[in-house]
């Protein structure tokens, strides 16, 4: 959405006051970038901190709310189109009954199926509160790790970021190629 020089530019004027909106818009590289101005003396680092872990958790949240309230608002006949037959409701439902933390950390590490995962959990109506403290709990040690990297090698940010997304799209790769294996096997075992 902006260029890394626009946000740390943003971010070294404006301070936390900026932070907030911008985390929760592009994620983990502003992350890095807020933590390296606070290994200058720009931002404190605490401060830093806290505010990207919140903007995470509203982000995630804005997610959730879509998948809970948006998406049943929309004609059945969409809902069919993108795959969201009442059958598929109730799988989904089932597999976040009995799998939701595992699949919200899950997505929360790989960051590239995330925002899929915090729709599909709000569609599977997860518990607000359940889904509240599974997505702190991966959400916090998330966002520290980003801080650390930033406070430590933050200057090389425009390099952090290519690394963020080589990652991403690796991780999203593997989590194709399993669940293309676990369709195979679940398909050859009937």
């Amino acid at each position: 959405m902006f260029g890394l020089e626009t946000v740390t530019a943003l971010l070294a004027k404006n301070g936390l006051a900026i932070l907030a909106p911008i985390a929760v818009l592009e994620g983990p590289i502003v992350t890095v970038i807020a933590a390296w101005l606070a290994s200058r003396g720009l931002l404190d680092v605490w401060s830093v901190s806290v505010v990207v872990i919140l903007a995470d958790l509203f982000g995630d949240l804005l997610f959730y709310a879509l998948g809970r309230w948006g998406l049943h608002r929309l004609p059945l006949r969409w809902r069919y189109r993108m795959g969201l037959s009442r059958a598929r409701l109730a799988q989904v439902s089932g597999h976040f009954e009995s799998h939701g933390a595992r699949t919200l950390v899950l997505g929360k590490i790989t960051h590239s199926a995330g925002a899929a995962v915090l729709v599909a959990a709000g569609l599977a109506r997860m518990p607000l509160l359940r889904f509240f403290w599974v997505n702190l709990l991966a959400t916090i040690p998330k966002s520290l790790f980003f801080v650390v990297i930033g406070y430590a090698f933050g200057a090389a940010y425009s390099r952090i970021d290519d690394w963020i997304a080589r990652i991403s799209l690796l991780l999203l790769g593997v989590l194709v190629l399993g669940g293309i294996a676990w369709i195979l096997k679940r398909t050859t075992q009937k």
